[in-house]
């Protein structure tokens, strides 16, 4: 039973309700330009200030928008588990400290003002994949390939690192080394990560633990406290910190790690078969962004300096992991844009056992963002290829995708004064002021559009619309809105109607959705089906890239009739009167036809600039909007869906070609009309076709090709001729 005075206090306050709507007012964080917010929303509803830090915790964050009484005693809980102490400092301001999380995205948290006997005020923390931290957020270690490589010959001297003391006010530091490593059966429910203070005891100086990080905190926290305001290193190999053996020889002691984890990859089983296939040259795989993503160890937009991968210059990974193993996909390209394999090159593309970024649900091995990954991936790369010499086990392990398999995405696109390519290719055009869907499948995605009349700088509304916003979601994922800013001069993105702020390198981990932005005029949508949306903004112009996988086939492009969204079903934010108006009174139809009138004052521009490939848009744009930017800005969009949908054009690939034994091969080319040619080793004779050509049928010309020796070969004859 519950009192009157109770159930009022429900029907008006955000108390552990943060996000709801109530009956009489709203705990949604839309709620504040609707001006329907409870009373007491900023009391219950916080935010903080940074709202995002390092996975491995430590960072100390305001939490804002209400005051605290001094003697308040602060716990703050993290997904309803974790738990660090908090504190109010002199000003009222409340704090809480991050907590280590082996996940990534965005962390419910609570805080206490009564020492946990209740959490009555809910946020949210986006805990960052450590790699996408600010490197200004964390301990920089000074000459990395000397710690990483510490203890190998011609590999010593004094090891530096530094960081920012104006994140560490304090005027004592621990250094102190953790390290991590995962136990209990693999693929089972005992298989858990350990992260974990590494002293220096007395009677072993020096560590067996392999992989870890360095911390500095304040000293009035006792060595290995958990959860206090920290700065961590990123992840390394602790070559500077193992044992003597490694000291003494170095490459034998790799070498025993390195069997030993040969050992364990053939009894954890192969995961190959289920990891995506590499895009077959480096078009494609620059085309495909809703799939593939730039690896930041070997990218071509920032110099190629590829250190792990000789030969390449840009690399690109997967970017969901496989659904039963969490493993990822790499694929390597050279200067010439052919895929590089391991087969061939050291430097060629691998496979991981642990996705770089991690995986859904994370917190449990193989899918803790990042860590896994160096446990699984690249300390045993560390032990086969760059402190011993037997990179071969690691390539059993780690073989490339040779392409066969891979399929582009389908793309389509919707620009400028409303202009639609859709996903075969048809181009048509379409006017008016409201709301549609641009994809929908009985699959989950949906995609919907609003368009608004063109407005010139003076206010007059032309006879033209563009595209103002897209709302997307994939079955239970977060609403991902994109629209442009209040200002006009860029894009904005809304996460269920609260706006998003775009740190650590760009990347957004949320519900069932991957975010990524360079700069605030270019978001990609990435959902787990593989389908992505690029929005790209240009001016006063929005231009809408889908890119769909053929598991997707059978989705269109205005599933329904133009203008029809359902009563209900908008996945859009309305927190404006015309925003709404716009919503309840859609007028999407055929175009209305722009005619080139020479009189007009912009012919004479629109004539000479809005020439070559779609000129004739460009000119449309031009005149319906009165705008010369609009026209070419509609004229490049095409532009750039031409060339897109020419990265993606299929090219067929006949799989890998091994040079014989004892003997080589010339070429490295495995695409239609390629031509590998074979040769034998001084002392033996080659048996099979000396040159494969890759034929249309996706198979090799010729026969198999071996290298026998000569006396066999000798021996051979000599019993035909007998016969």
């Amino acid at each position: 039973n519950v009192s009157t005075v109770e159930a009022w206090h429900l029907l008006l306050s955000c108390e552990k309700l943060c996000g709801a709507d109530l009956k009489t007012c709203s705990c949604h964080p839309a709620c504040e330009p609707h001006q329907t917010c409870c009373t007491d929303y900023r009391q219950f509803c916080v935010d903080t200030e940074p709202h995002s830090g390092t996975m491995f915790g430590g960072t100390d964050f305001v939490v804002s928008s209400t005051t605290f009484d001094p003697d308040s005693k602060l716990l703050c809980r993290f997904s309803g588990e974790v738990q660090t102490k908090g504190y109010v400092d002199r000003d009222g301001t409340g704090h809480c400290i991050s907590p280590l999380l082996y996940e990534t995205g965005w962390i419910p948290f609570e805080v206490s003002t009564d020492d946990g006997v209740t959490y009555s005020m809910q946020g949210t923390w986006v805990s960052v994949f450590p790699g996408w931290v600010d490197p200004g957020l964390k301990v920089t270690l000074v000459n990395l390939t000397q710690w990483q490589y510490y203890g190998t010959p011609n590999v010593a001297g004094a090891l530096r690192m530094m960081w920012n003391t104006f994140h560490m006010r304090a005027d004592q530091v621990n250094v102190e080394l953790w390290g991590y490593r995962e136990t209990g059966e693999p693929y089972s429910d005992s298989w858990l990560p350990e992260w974990n203070f590494i002293p220096q005891s007395a009677e072993k100086t020096l560590s067996t633990w392999h992989l870890g990080s360095v911390r500095v905190c304040p000293s009035s926290n006792p060595d290995d406290t958990w959860n206090v305001n920290a700065l961590w290193s990123d992840l390394h190999a602790l070559a500077w910190h193992l044992e003597g053996a490694f000291r003494q020889d170095s490459a034998a002691w790799a070498l025993e790690r390195c069997l030993d984890w040969d050992r364990l990859e053939r009894r954890l089983g192969s995961f190959l078969n289920e990891t995506i296939d590499c895009p077959c040259t480096l078009a494609q795989a620059l085309a495909d962004t809703a799939r593939f993503h730039r690896d930041y160890g070997c990218d071509i937009m920032t110099g190629s300096v590829c250190t792990y991968h000789p030969g390449c210059v840009h690399c690109i990974r997967a970017i969901q992991a496989s659904l039963k193993y969490g493993a990822g996909q790499q694929c390597c390209y050279d200067s010439a844009g052919d895929l590089v394999l391991t087969g061939d090159s050291v430097g060629g593309s691998t496979p991981d056992r642990g996705h770089v970024w991690g995986s859904p649900p994370y917190r449990r091995p193989p899918r803790v963002p990042g860590l896994s990954h160096w446990l699984y991936d690249v300390i045993s790369f560390y032990y086969c290829c760059l402190w011993s010499d037997s990179c071969h086990y690691y390539f059993t392990h780690r073989p490339s995708s040779d392409c066969r398999s891979y399929k582009v995405p389908m793309a389509g696109v919707v620009f400028g004064n409303l202009h639609f390519i859709t996903f075969n290719g048809t181009e048509y055009t379409l006017n008016g002021e409201g709301e549609f869907y641009l994809v929908c499948s009985d699959k989950g995605l949906t995609v919907q559009g609003r368009t608004e009349p063109v407005k010139l700088e003076n206010g007059t509304l032309k006879k033209a619309t563009r595209l103002a916003a897209l709302a997307m979601k994939e079955n239970t994922s977060d609403v991902i809105e994109v629209r442009f800013s209040s200002q006009q001069t860029h894009l904005e993105v809304l996460r269920n109607q609260q706006v998003l702020s775009f740190l650590q390198r760009g990347w957004v981990d949320l519900k069932g959705v991957l975010l990524f932005s360079s700069e605030l005029k270019n978001i990609t949508v990435m959902f787990p089906s593989g389908a992505g949306i690029e929005v790209r903004a240009s001016g006063a112009s929005m231009t809408a890239t889908v890119l769909l996988p053929w598991s997707l086939v059978g989705v269109l492009m205005f599933c329904l009739p133009p203008g029809v969204i359902a009563n209900g079903s908008s996945l859009f934010t309305y927190n404006s009167e015309s925003l709404w108006n716009a919503a309840r009174h859609p007028a999407l139809g055929s175009a209305l036809s722009t005619l080139e009138d020479p009189e007009d004052p912009l012919y004479p521009e629109v004539s000479e600039l809005c020439v070559g490939e779609g000129s004739r848009l460009c000119s449309h744009d031009a005149l319906a909007a009165q705008s010369i930017e609009m026209g070419r800005a509609s004229q490049a969009s095409f532009q750039a869906h031409m060339a897109l949908v020419k990265d993606l054009e299929p090219v067929l690939s006949c799989g890998w070609l091994p040079p014989p034994s004892n003997g080589q091969k010339e070429g490295r080319k495995y695409l239609l009309r390629a031509t590998v040619r074979f040769s034998c080793n001084k002392g033996y004779v080659l048996s099979g076709s000396s040159d494969r050509t890759c034929e249309n049928t996706g198979r090799w010309s010729g026969d198999a090709t071996h290298c026998v020796s000569g006396m066999h070969s000798v021996s051979c004859s000599l019993f035909a001729v007998l016969m």
